[in-house]
């Protein structure tokens, strides 16, 4: 897993290797406007530690991520997401701590209303695989990144109200 940032757009400027989690790139440069991922799945965030907001990158060259993701903010840490090959298992409850109507997954689903009638999803115990969350239906809006794990309320996560989901498959490494 390896993924290249740059100082500048279009790949220039000073540049960083890093083949792992990083909470902080500023150690490293003190900006970052493109990077090629050389391969893995990353999830990148404009805060430092893992936190604001959560942007997927997977295997290909971003010049200029910000105009293309419509981020307002560097890139101030990474997280590397780890390869999966096996079945994928979660389940999500329409409210927190498990409650409410409960439903298995198995594979993506880009609207949950229509898909098991459900407002919202606002727990999750995922069992087998790592998944991508969204706030919008059909893969819009902010994202999430949940492994194996349970997940008991998800204001710990800006109170995000999950509305679509999809796997995180090894062919996009």
């Amino acid at each position: 897993m390896k993924v290249t940032f740059f100082e500048d757009r279009n790949f220039q400027g000073r540049s960083y290797e890093c083949m792992g989690d990083c909470g902080d790139m500023h150690s490293y440069m003190s900006r970052c406007h493109s990077c090629r991922v050389d391969s893995g799945c990353w999830m990148m965030y404009d805060q430092p530690n893992y936190m604001g907001s959560g942007y997927f990158f997977r295997r290909g060259e971003y010049a200029d991520y910000m105009s293309m993701f419509g981020m307002s903010n560097c890139i101030r840490s990474c997280r590397m997401i780890p390869m999966y090959r096996g079945s994928y298992r979660m389940r999500i409850y329409e409210r927190e701590n498990f409650g409410g109507q409960m439903y298995e997954m198995m594979d993506d689903c880009d609207n949950i209303m229509d898909r098991y009638r459900m407002s919202h999803c606002q727990s999750c115990h995922v069992m087998d695989g790592h998944w991508l969350f969204y706030d919008q239906p059909h893969y819009r809006g902010r994202m999430w990144h949940f492994g194996p794990g349970q997940y008991r309320n998800f204001s710990n996560y800006g109170g995000m109200r999950f509305m679509s989901m999809r796997r995180i498959m090894d062919s996009w490494y």
